[in-house]
């Protein structure tokens, strides 16, 4: 073996050094990752608050078009009324000023997605759109049967917000003994 070939080993006082170099290295890698967190952090604040304040604007100004539209028709109204008053023909102009008026509250409506659920006297009852009040038994007629639509129903944009209200026909059902007996009495 040869005596020429030893392994040094490191000194400890250059170890200690380049421990200190290395740990001091590291300190200042954590210091800047610590200020980018911390800028990071500050950008997150910032954004939350801008997007709760925009949030907040949405919701005050959200029907605000809606309501403009609303009030041409609030608009059109007190001029009827006003016409219907002075004029000697009163129930005919105010009678024209109100249908205008009412053309031009559906139109508002249709442009916000508001149409009527087809609910018409004679088709078939459908409980995803109308509310059945009042019944009637009728032999002339399927069963379930629309008779009459007592209130007209609403859908916006795909989704019934006022179901129709509606009176439907049921088929005569034989009478039980029990009924049979209770007529009798009377």
């Amino acid at each position: 073996m040869d005596n020429n070939k030893k392994e040094t080993k490191p000194q400890p006082e250059t170890q200690k050094a380049d421990f200190e170099k290395l740990l001091e290295a590291e300190k200042k890698l954590s210091e800047e990752y610590f200020n980018r967190l911390k800028y990071m952090q500050a950008d997150f604040e910032n954004l939350k608050r801008r997007f709760d304040r925009e949030t907040e604007q949405i919701k005050n100004h959200s029907n605000e078009h809606l309501v403009t539209q609303l009030l041409d028709v609030v608009d059109e109204l007190e001029l009827a009324i006003k016409v219907g008053k002075c004029t000697e023909n009163s129930q005919t102009s105010l009678l024209e000023g109100v249908e205008m008026t009412l053309k031009k509250l559906k139109k508002t409506l249709e442009q916000q997605g508001v149409t009527e659920v087809d609910c018409i006297e004679g088709k078939v009852f459908d409980p995803t759109v109308a509310n059945a009040v009042l019944t009637e038994e009728r032999e002339d007629c399927k069963d379930c049967t629309i008779l009459q639509v007592i209130r007209k129903g609403y859908s916006m944009k795909g989704r019934v917000i006022r179901p129709s209200i509606v009176k439907v026909s049921v088929k005569n059902k034989p009478k039980t003994e029990n009924q049979n007996n209770q007529t009798e009495k009377k």
